[in-house]
């Protein structure tokens, strides 16, 4: 579990495809000593395991592996070396939750179809897959490439939120654009209200 709240900024700095999965290796900030292997990060929002790490002189690099059915419901089948990625350390009791619950299972992507920056914030316009869209709902709650954002506004199957200077400082959304993919983890509560009714309606 995580809370959408990015810790750390980290870099890609090798891919390598291994029959139907996705090697990756990554540079991050976190101390080597406090990640023990098997620990889960979340990469843009993607749940994903360490399999190795090392220290390096400036910071940690880990290893992660990405599955063909990871691959086929988010963003990483694009990563290239240099990307620059959010990054989350999982949840412990005791920490402060101050986003919202993400599990780091991905739904699916949107697409960044409208930006407009204004007095140091930036108001983006996502368009979610038709059968995401239903999920989401205005001042709910909604993961965005591992970020916890609120959503300002919805219409049909596009919504609205707006980033503070503070997150567009501190996560790769400074560098967002109309026409980039991002990866989008819907409310648990929304999904499993959805799928309540769903069984109701259906006699279950």
């Amino acid at each position: 579990m995580f809370t959408g709240i990015i810790t750390d900024i980290g870099e890609i700095l090798a891919v390598k495809d291994e029959g139907t999965a996705r090697h990756l290796t990554v540079a991050c900030a976190y101390p080597a000593d406090t990640i023990p292997l098997g620990a889960s990060i979340c990469h843009m929002g993607v749940c994903l395991t360490v399999t190795s790490l090392k220290e390096g002189s400036n910071h940690t690099v880990i290893t992660v592996d990405a599955s063909a059915e990871t691959l086929a419901r988010t963003t990483i089948g694009s990563w290239e070396e240099g990307r620059k990625v959010n990054l989350e350390r999982a949840l412990r009791i005791g920490d402060e939750l101050g986003g919202h619950i993400v599990t780091g299972h991905v739904d699916g992507v949107a697409e960044i179809i409208g930006r407009d920056d204004k007095d140091g914030t930036a108001s983006l316009v996502f368009r979610a897959p038709r059968e995401l869209a239903k999920f989401i709902a205005e001042k709910g709650s909604v993961g965005l490439d591992g970020t916890s954002l609120t959503v300002n506004g919805v219409k049909d199957d596009t919504f609205t939120v707006t980033l503070i200077p503070h997150t567009l400082a501190v996560t790769t959304w400074g560098e967002a654009k109309v026409g980039d993919r991002v990866n989008l983890e819907v409310d648990m509560m929304a999904r499993y209200s959805a799928r309540l009714a769903e069984a109701k309606a259906e006699g279950y």
